[in-house]
């Protein structure tokens, strides 16, 4: 099997779809138990608590969550109840989609152990910084940043499980590397798709790399993500290194010069460690 372009690797993942050899990436149950349950603007804090308790490394996470820098408040969070009465549905339902993606990077086999550790590691960093990144969007929820940022690399999940079946980029590091980066947004959308995403959060995992984006005058998760993307990879070898960010709209919706070094910006290494703790 031979692959010319990046269009024809798109259609062979569309025909294999089709044929259910390919299965896209699902949320966990309890993450889109309390998704949709948080849709009902009705539900209560216990019975949001009484359906997160069943998880209980998650209400562990959650609780530990609720407990720091973050969030901490005047008295100490010791059950899952006080948790969900202190963060709030909508923050609740944010937080639990994102402690629960580590699990939906786990590698099939050890051939791919290393790409996907590197691709949560990614995912992680730019998570961190675009939550860090809403002090100065302040329309814009941090929790729904970090979420953001943890999507934005999603469509590399399949393209990872096909091309183990295909010799021509396994057997082939720098060719499967190039396909990633180029296929993965595509692939992206059609998660997004299929997930159900809130409509402001779609957008992400396809247009992060669309460096022309503009939506409108308000900055966006698509510009806070696009930004800490480039933030990321700052000094790498990235193709992307070479964007012009003087010619990116997103850093001046976001209110910053292109040559400015965010991450040196007072407090926000400090918001980024709070972030990555959260996902640990």
């Amino acid at each position: 099997m031979q692959f010319t372009s990046v269009q024809d690797f798109l259609d062979h993942v569309q025909l294999e779809l089709d044929a259910n050899r390919l299965v896209l990436p699902t949320l966990p149950d309890i993450a889109l138990k309390v998704k949709n349950a948080v849709t009902d603007s009705g539900i209560s804090a216990k019975e949001l608590a009484d359906m997160i308790v069943t998880d209980a490394a998650l209400s562990t996470q959650i609780i530990r969550v609720a407990n720091s820098s973050a969030y901490r408040g005047a008295s100490e969070i010791n059950n899952i109840q006080m948790a969900v009465s202190r963060l709030g549905n909508n923050t609740i339902r944010s937080l639990v989609t994102s402690l629960v993606m580590k699990q939906m990077f786990r590698p099939s086999s050890k051939l791919l152990e290393s790409l996907f550790r590197r691709t949560w590691e990614q995912s992680v960093n730019v998570s961190a910084i675009s939550r860090a990144l809403c002090a100065f969007v302040p329309h814009l929820n941090s929790d729904e940043a970090m979420l953001a940022g943890l999507i934005y690399q999603i469509g590399k999940l399949p393209i990872l499980m096909l091309v183990e079946t295909i010799p021509e980029f396994r057997n082939s590091p720098t060719r499967m590397e190039k396909l990633l980066e180029k296929a993965h947004p595509a692939v992206g959308k059609l998660i997004m798709d299929a997930w159900d995403f809130p409509a402001n959060l779609k957008p992400v995992a396809s247009e992060y790399v669309n460096f022309r984006y503009d939506s409108g005058p308000k900055a966006d998760y698509v510009d806070v993500v696009q930004v800490a993307f480039l933030q990321s990879i700052a000094g790498t070898d990235h193709p992307a290194c070479r964007v012009d960010c003087s010619a990116v709209p997103s850093f001046t919706k976001l209110g910053f010069p292109a040559n400015t070094e965010i991450l040196e910006i007072e407090g926000i290494s400090d918001e980024i460690e709070i972030a990555r703790s959260m996902l640990s």
